[in-house]
């Protein structure tokens, strides 16, 4: 509807699962809206079994990834408020999703970069995904991600 005679903005993420049915928000969006990642992410992703597709709107870009139905899982409705709500990736399935779309997704490098706040993420949760998924670049992801966390606990003892 047009701007005058709307009565609120929709939420990115609403947008995205009405433009294609069956599909998610996850990804850098998804980590960036549950503050997994620092960064701000000016495109909203989502994935679903559909063909990939890139959608330029006048409330924004969209794009959409696909996954074989076997991964669609790992998602639950968010409310974003004003009444709206959409289907939206865990931080640890966005977290997977990405690392399988992504070439290199599962190297030391790309993970570092994303620079993940590790306290946000349920490690258990992460484990129990992977396994569904069993699939070898989320395990080593999934090890590397693990590796982190444990090297970043304090080393001290208190006093």
């Amino acid at each position: 509807m047009a701007p005058p005679y709307r009565k609120q903005t929709p939420h990115p993420f609403l947008v995205a699962n009405r433009l294609v049915q069956g599909s998610y928000v996850s990804g850098l969006s998804a980590l960036a809206h549950a503050h997994c990642i620092p960064e701000y992410v000016p495109e909203t992703t989502s994935v679903g079994p559909g063909r990939p597709q890139l959608r330029q709107t006048a409330l924004g870009r969209f794009s959409f990834r696909h996954i074989k139905v076997d991964l669609l899982y790992g998602y639950r409705q968010v409310d974003l408020g004003r009444g709206q709500t959409a289907f939206v990736a865990v931080p640890e399935k966005a977290l997977l999703d990405l690392v399988h779309l992504c070439p290199g997704g599962d190297e030391p490098a790309y993970i570092e970069e994303l620079r993940l706040d590790l306290e946000t993420l349920d490690l258990d949760r992460l484990d129990a995904l992977v396994h569904a998924a069993a699939r070898p670049k989320l395990l080593r992801a999934t090890r590397y991600i693990r590796s982190l966390a444990e090297d970043r606990t304090p080393s001290y003892e208190p006093l």
